[in-house]
């Protein structure tokens, strides 16, 4: 088991030599500097703590501060915890890339998806929409709120109502990674991926057993190529 965090950075498409096509999302993975370490003894459970992203130490507080001292790393701007036994071996100040995914493999995709605000219950739970006839007159309601003659003062706790649909975690099993480039340092995995543009997502081992990974083909290489010159 491994795991790694990113930054969703938006879609695209890319080609195999053969012209296949493959809808990506990019993912930037810059490096993972473990800060600490969570042990057996001391936790009850083994992960790595690593921050993501530089930031500036005159934006974090003085608990921040002395976190980012003792490990002796520069400032980041989040904190995250990645569990996997392939991983765990890294100390602290060390740091983790996309060299952890490798092109071919298949990942779980970790993120927060969107918002949604002020919805009904139409959109939020899927009730059924009323009669469109003109003469209806009942057509996105709420729809009855009886609780057949118990506690007729009020409404009972659970009741699906509108209200705010706000972010929540959603997770994508079994995506294939079409290409991991830790030169650059970002990783292209098949098809869309929870979240919005710039919002962090986790790589993680895929959590349900794989019986037959699916092929990717090598893709085209874009890059300007030099010749070299003989002296």
């Amino acid at each position: 088991m491994k795991s790694i965090i990113g930054r969703k950075m938006g879609m695209t498409e890319v080609f195999a030599p053969d012209g296949t096509m493959y809808p990506v999302t990019v993912i930037e993975v810059l490096p993972n500097v473990v800060v600490d370490k969570r042990t057996n003894e001391k936790n009850g459970y083994e992960a790595l703590v690593i921050g993501y992203e530089d930031k500036a130490e005159k934006n974090l507080t003085k608990a921040q501060k002395g976190i980012y001292k003792k490990a002796g790393v520069d400032a980041k701007a989040g904190l995250y915890e990645l569990k996997g036994d392939e991983i765990f071996g890294k100390n602290v100040g060390e740091s983790l890339g996309a060299e952890v995914f490798a092109t071919g493999e298949v990942c779980d995709v970790i993120g927060e998806h969107k918002g949604h605000g002020y919805v009904g219950t139409i959109k939020r739970y899927h009730h059924t929409i009323g009669p469109k006839g003109h003469g209806s007159g009942y057509h996105r309601g709420i729809g009855s709120l009886a609780n057949n003659g118990r506690d007729n003062n009020r409404v009972i706790p659970g009741k699906k109502m509108s209200g705010q649909w706000r972010p929540a975690s959603a997770t994508i099993l079994n995506v294939t990674i079409i290409e991991s480039n830790p030169e650059k340092n970002y990783i292209l995995v098949k098809g869309g991926v929870p979240g919005a543009k710039k919002s962090i997502v986790m790589l993680r081992s895929p959590v349900r057993t794989q019986f037959k990974k699916p092929l990717v083909k090598e893709l085209v290489d874009h890059s300007p190529k030099t010749e070299e010159k003989g002296e």
